[in-house]
């Protein structure tokens, strides 16, 4: 059975629409936003180069920790035994 719309049915979807048009454009313009601080923060021109950095600063990060808790482990033994 076919539903026969009604003017105010075309006016209440003209409505959703221009909305859902509205809520495209500002997406569209806070995405943009977003995409420039990514460029000008990190130098990044992709989410996908975003995350290859991240994976390698958290590699990095990684390593400076273990050399990080070696020398304090170095350090700690030095004091301990010269104190002794």
């Amino acid at each position: 059975m076919l539903k026969i719309m009604t003017e105010q049915d075309l006016l209440d979807l003209k409505e959703k629409v221009d909305a859902a048009k509205t809520a495209v454009s500002e997406l569209t313009g806070q995405k943009t936003a977003l995409m420039k601080q990514l460029k000008d923060d990190w130098d990044c021109s992709t989410i996908e180069e975003a995350e290859e950095k991240i994976t390698s600063m958290e590699e990095r990060i990684s390593t400076l920790d273990k050399k990080i808790k070696k020398s304090t482990e170095e350090l700690e033994a030095k004091i301990n035994k010269d104190g002794n």
